[in-house]
């Protein structure tokens, strides 16, 4: 998300701009775009096993699903920033909640996981426009810093609180009627959103010096979906396959030349630049990895309890409460800590949280599906969530001029979200590379099963992984290396926890070794902090919260 989408500050509303209610209309306007935008980002959490049981999908086609929304909001929020600029921020947010309605009626009627994968990424296309859309147009009508920060403090708690609730209203309507009734409602908040920003939204827009980076924008996403498709397909398809090889060589070129091109640009979507300071390069680095560490756990923990333990929707999404629901409980509290402690050791604090909570869950028994064991890990990385995702943007802005905050505002918040999409992808890869490795071992080994059991077992695990045939039923040939299937995958998925927390120890390090030396302006850090305070993301979630 970004909170003036460039370098220039936000501009108050054109002259002549249509519906002028102000400030209050603006505000119902904006928290009802992101509370609709952060719920579509977090609604396949509780899915994902009903998913695959439903659509027999497979590991590497459930990361997609995720993986589709973020991509789109981390390839694209650059260009929705500037467009919203240019052609003005209400007309943007109507644009991406009717984008969001479409996708979410395409998912309720997919018939196939490739179907879903669209719906995802047309609602990634929405959430990235609603989500600076939203914001600009919300803090172009305030008047002031005093309340600009309350405008942004409530934003952030809606925005966060659809987090927190979209994993519980996907398990509440999968378990009433058909998960594809959660979808249907998340069309409905489309259509309500829409009409309170039509109704209520002040339109405004700051074309000043505003200009689309096309080239940038076109080798960022071709580069960038490149390399993830090799990661996420890498681990089933085999990491020394032609497509892979070949994705991930001409993803990193692309990318390569995304560099040249933004170092030459006019305008760049992405200022490298600002990398030359050592500050706001650590602290971006670990906002990357740090943000990983926690939509990856989060992720571990939807595939945890669905495909693998296949438990109800609604357990699924109690222990996402405690995942998402301190970024909305500790709004204020975080907000007060800012103000008295040095949002660097907030961030360390934060991921020390998030790492302490993830190697709990490397203990975690497979084969226990009580949540109590959950309960614990899950709060200290929500409060981890909490105390690290509020703190990024104040670290990275309190180490640049004033003039060059809108465009760090924005790089910050873009890596946070690069940080969230590749956490799904991360994970993904880790688990179900170790998970195959196991069960493979094991399947050879093993002296209890049948040749024909053994054979059959093997057979649909080289097609969709042990995680296909952890969900075979009974009856069905290679059922009997279920056992073996469901241990295998429950230490993919503690390595990969092993690797969020990991993860969350580097960013850790990062923020608090990082940054010995650097002596912030205090008249920067008090400016710029007072207008993000609050968490902005998911999961990223994130900003634009945290989406898992």
């Amino acid at each position: 998300m970004t909170f003036n989408n460039g370098t220039t500050t936000s501009q108050g509303p054109t002259a002549g701009a249509a519906r002028p209610t102000g400030y209050a209309g603006t505000l119902a306007a904006a928290c009802g775009a992101v509370f609709v935008a952060q719920t579509a980002n977090a609604l396949p959490a509780s899915l994902n096993g009903l998913f695959q049981q439903n659509l027999n999908t497979h590991g590497s086609q459930l990361t997609w699903i995720t993986a589709a929304f973020m991509l789109a909001v981390v390839c694209f929020e650059f260009t929705f920033g500037v467009l919203g600029d240019l052609f003005g921020r209400r007309r943007l947010v109507l644009t991406g909640t009717a984008l969001v309605a479409a996708g979410s009626t395409v998912a309720a009627l997919a018939p196939t996981v490739q179907v879903l994968w669209i719906g995802a990424a047309l609602n990634g296309l929405g959430a990235g426009a609603m989500f600076p859309g939203s914001l600009t147009a919300l803090t172009a009508v305030t008047r002031d810093a005093r309340q600009r920060a309350h405008a942004v403090a409530v934003w952030a708690g809606f925005l966060s609180a659809g987090a927190a609730v979209s994993p519980l209203i996907g398990g509440v309507f999968a378990k009433v009627g058909s998960w594809r009734g959660s979808f249907w409602v998340l069309v409905g908040l489309a259509l309500v959103s829409m009409a309170l920003t039509a109704a209520l939204a002040t339109e405004s827009r700051a074309p000043e010096g505003r200009r689309l980076d096309v080239a940038g924008q076109v080798t960022f996403a071709v580069g960038l979906v490149l390399v993830l498709f090799a990661a996420v397909e890498g681990p089933e398809s085999g990491w020394t396959t032609l497509p892979v090889m070949l994705s991930l060589a001409l993803g990193v070129v692309i990318l390569a030349a995304f560099v040249v091109v933004e170092l030459g640009a006019e305008s760049p979507i992405f200022d490298l630049r600002l990398f030359r300071n050592r500050a706001f390069a650590v602290s971006s680095l670990a906002a990357v990895i740090g943000m990983l560490a926690f939509l990856g756990a989060c992720f571990a923990s939807s595939m945890w309890l669905g495909p693998v333990q296949h438990q109800d929707p609604i357990r699924v999404a109690l222990p996402f409460l405690l995942l998402q629901g301190p970024a909305f409980v500790l709004i204020p509290v975080v907000s007060r800590l800012l103000h008295r402690v040095a949002p660097a050791w907030l961030l360390t604090s934060g991921f020390v949280l998030i790492a302490i909570g993830a190697l709990m869950c490397t203990q975690l028994d497979v084969t226990n599906t009580d949540l109590g064991p959950f309960l614990v890990p899950a709060l200290l990385i929500g409060i981890g969530f909490a105390l690290s995702v509020s703190s990024v943007t104040a670290v990275a802005l309190s180490s640049v001029p004033p003039h060059l905050a809108g465009m760090a505002s924005a790089t910050t918040n873009m890596l946070r979200d690069l940080g969230f999409a590749l956490g799904p992808v991360v994970v993904g890869a880790v688990a179900l590379s170790s998970a195959g490795s196991a069960f493979t071992s094991s399947l050879s080994g093993s002296t209890t099963l049948s040749s024909g059991d053994v054979m059959a077992a093997r057979q649909i695990a080289e097609a969709g992984g042990p995680i296909a045939v952890n969900s075979l039923p009974a009856e069905a040939p290679g059922a009997a290396a279920h056992g073996l299937a469901l241990d295998a995958l429950g230490t993919g998925f503690s390595t990969a926890y092993l690797v969020c927390a990991v993860a969350a120890l580097i960013a850790a390090a990062l923020a608090a070794l990082g940054m010995i030396g650097i002596r912030s302006d205090t008249a920067n850090e008090a400016e710029t902090t007072a207008a993000t305070l609050p968490p902005t993301e998911w999961a990223e979630p994130t900003a634009d919260a945290a989406r898992p």
